[in-house]
C-alpha cells in the first residue's frame, strides 16, 4: 500500500475530475462542489501533472475529455461509487459487518430466498448484499465476498464448499405431453427440445443414459432458467430442468414430467469465496449456515 500511495491523489482532486468529466464543463463542476472555475481548473492542472498527461482538450471555452481521459473518467467514477456504497454499508451496520453475495437468479430467488429469514434471525448484526452473476468471476475486481456456483468445482483464486448436487428430469406442459404421447425416452427426439447454457450437454446425456442413439440434437438455446422453463409451460417444447427449482410447477400441474426418468447433473452447486476472505466473520457464519441448509434440503430429496 505504501506503493500504492504515490499514485493515489488526493479525494478533492477526484471529486473535482468525475465532476468536470460527467458535465463537461469547469463551470457546472464548480458549481455542484462548491468550488470556482478556476479552483476546478487548477485542480484538473494538478492531477494532469500527477498523472503525466493531459485528460482534457481545452478549446476557447469548452473542455472534453482526451481519449484516456474518458478511460480514466469511467474508472474513477466506479472506484467512487465504491467508496460511497462502502460508507453506507457501514452507517447502515457499524457493528456486525457486511456480506456481499453473487448469487444465481433462480437459485436465489426461488431456494436463497425463502430461507434467509432464518439466517438473519441467527445472525442480526449482519448485512447481507446481494447481486446477480451467471458465471465465475475474478475475485480481486469485483467488491464481492462469496458467490453462489454451479459448475464444476474450478474457479481459480476461490475456495469452494459443496453445497448440493441436482436432479434433472425432462419437463413439459401437459398439453405438449398429451399431443406427443410419450411413452418411451425415444419419444422424446421427435418433440421440440430446448437447452440451457449452463447444462449444454443436458440431453446428450439425458438419452444416453436411456441408451437412445441420436444424432445432432437442435432446439432452443436459453441462458436462463426461468426463460427456459417459461417456455416449457407455454408448450413450447421439452427442457431438463433440476426437480428442486420446478416443485411448484409440477405441483400446480404447469409443468410436468413428460418420462419420470431423473437424472443426476454432472454438475453441482458450491460457494466460492476468494482465499484472502477465509477468516472473514460474517462469511464464515454464512458458509457454515449455507451447507447446512444444503444438507438439510439434501435430506429432504431436494
Amino acid at each position: 500500500m505504501a506503493l500504492a500511495r504515490r499514485f493515489l491523489p488526493s479525494m478533492s482532486l477526484l471529486r473535482a475530475f468525475e465532476a468536470a468529466a460527467r458535465l463537461q464543463s469547469f463551470t457546472a463542476a464548480g458549481a455542484e462542489i462548491n468550488l470556482t472555475q478556476s479552483a476546478v481548473s487548477r485542480q484538473i492542472r494538478a492531477l494532469e501533472e500527477l498523472l503525466g498527461a493531459e485528460l482534457f482538450i481545452r478549446e476557447r471555452q469548452a473542455v472534453r475529455l482526451t481519449v484516456a481521459g474518458e478511460v480514466y473518467a469511467r474508472e474513477i467514477r466506479e472506484a467512487l461509487q465504491r467508496i460511497a456504497g462502502a460508507t453506507l454499508t457501514f452507517r447502515a451496520n457499524p457493528e456486525g459487518g457486511t456480506l456481499n453475495l453473487a448469487i444465481l437468479p433462480t437459485v436465489g430467488t426461488r431456494w436463497l430466498a425463502p430461507r434467509l429469514p432464518g439466517f438473519l434471525r441467527g445472525n442480526p448484526g449482519i448485512t447481507l448484499n446481494l447481486t446477480t452473476r451467471l458465471s465465475p468471476f475474478d475475485f480481486r475486481l469485483e467488491a464481492l465476498d462469496a458467490a453462489i456456483h454451479f459448475g464444476a468445482a474450478d474457479w481459480p483464486g476461490a475456495e469452494l464448499d459443496l453445497l448440493m448436487s441436482e436432479t434433472v428430469v425432462p419437463a413439459c406442459s401437459p398439453a405438449l405431453a398429451e399431443r406427443h404421447g410419450f411413452r418411451a425416452p425415444a419419444d422424446l427426439l421427435a418433440a421440440p427440445l430446448l437447452h440451457l447454457v449452463s447444462r449444454p450437454d443436458a440431453w446428450e446425456r439425458w438419452f444416453a443414459l436411456q441408451g437412445v442413439s441420436f444424432g445432432p440434437l437442435r432446439g432452443m438455446l436459453f441462458d436462463q432458467f426461468a426463460t427456459a422453463a417459461q417456455s416449457a409451460i407455454s408448450g413450447i417444447g421439452v427442457a431438463v430442468l433440476p426437480e428442486f427449482l420446478i416443485e411448484d410447477e409440477l405441483a400446480r400441474g404447469d409443468l410436468v414430467r413428460a418420462l419420470n426418468l431423473p437424472m443426476e447433473s454432472a454438475e453441482r452447486y458450491y460457494l466460492a469465496s476468494p482465499t484472502t476472505r477465509a477468516t472473514y466473520p460474517p462469511l464464515d457464519a454464512f458458509r457454515r449456515w449455507i451447507r447446512a441448509e444444503a444438507a438439510g434440503s439434501a435430506g429432504e430429496g431436494g
